[in-house]
């Protein structure tokens, strides 16, 4: 059986209630009043319910017209996101964009580069994937995104270009043994206690480990709360451990070298082709804005 109703129809209806007026919501929808009231009244006899009241000098949804209009409202956005696709795949955009980025780019440069390229492209869907070292690496030699973001630059790869750093310092609970040793510790000294490590199953497979006790976690967030938990030290992302640091959860421990660490992070093309991409040109364009320094 068909639809009674019309896609207009719940626009319309839409309008009304955003705008609070019929003659606002006539302006905005470039229609005269009459068609506007219209379209209202057979909508709500096709339903045989009343979905607007008028309170004071403004429209308002009755009870039962906010829990149609609430799940209408998707479909009205999806068919504005389907017109959108049809116009950009008739301008010659691509309709998807695949990324893979290394789980130590900071979340807030990644999510405000989505953002950007959404609001600029968004006819344009993109699908994110978050790898570990190894694991992007083999994401890239198999081709399986048209963008990366990874810590090892590409020989074959002329346009790979450095995005970012991403610092690392070396931490360990507050109470933890190391905490209390005084003068700089040497690896003598850390390697009397395990080293909580961000590795892929890749490097927990094929790592060779030194004299100290290793733990490996293939998520960030789960090496941070085995050294909040006291269960080693480690280098982790200092941007994602500021909180913990500033509440003294977590300490940095003072090492004869390398208590601070930087990691590159690299913006590859799959294919030197799609520098050209005017979609994956863009997303690479806000990314890069998005990892500048402030």
């Amino acid at each position: 059986m068909s639809p009674g109703t019309t896609l207009e129809q719940w626009l319309v209806l839409q309008t009304v209630i955003e705008e609070g007026s019929y003659v606002r919501a006539a302006e905005r929808l470039c229609r005269s009043q009459s068609s506007v009231s219209y379209a209202l009244a057979s909508l709500q006899e096709r339903l045989g319910i009343e979905l607007l009241e008028i309170v004071g000098r403004k429209a308002a949804l009755t009870e039962a017209g906010r829990l149609m209009l609430e799940q209408v409202r998707p479909l009205i956005e999806g068919f504005r996101l389907l017109e959108a696709r049809a116009s950009g795949m008739r301008e010659g955009l691509r309709p998807s964009v695949s990324l893979i980025v290394d789980s130590v780019f900071p979340k807030p440069q990644l999510f405000a580069a989505l953002r950007a390229f959404q609001s600029a492209y968004p006819q344009v869907q993109v699908h994110v994937a978050e790898l570990l070292r190894t694991e992007s690496e083999q994401a890239l030699r198999q081709h399986e995104a048209e963008l990366y973001v990874i810590t090892q630059k590409p020989e074959d790869r002329a346009g790979a270009s450095l995005l970012m750093e991403v610092e690392f310092l070396a931490l360990a609970r507050a109470d933890h043994p190391l905490q209390t040793i005084g003068g700089p510790l040497g690896a003598a000294q850390l390697e009397q206690h395990p080293l909580v490590m961000i590795a892929d199953r890749t490097e927990q497979r094929t790592r060779i480990r030194g004299q100290g006790s290793v733990w490996s976690f293939t998520t960030i967030d789960a090496a941070i709360e085995a050294v909040c938990h006291g269960v080693g030290y480690g280098w982790l992302p200092l941007h994602r451990v500021s909180g913990q640091i500033e509440r003294g959860e977590l300490r940095a421990l003072a090492l004869l070298a390398g208590e601070r660490r930087k990691t590159p992070l690299y913006l590859v093309f799959d294919n030197e082709g799609l520098a050209y991409d005017r979609a994956v040109a863009a997303l690479a364009g806000f990314l890069r804005e998005a990892g500048a320094p402030a």
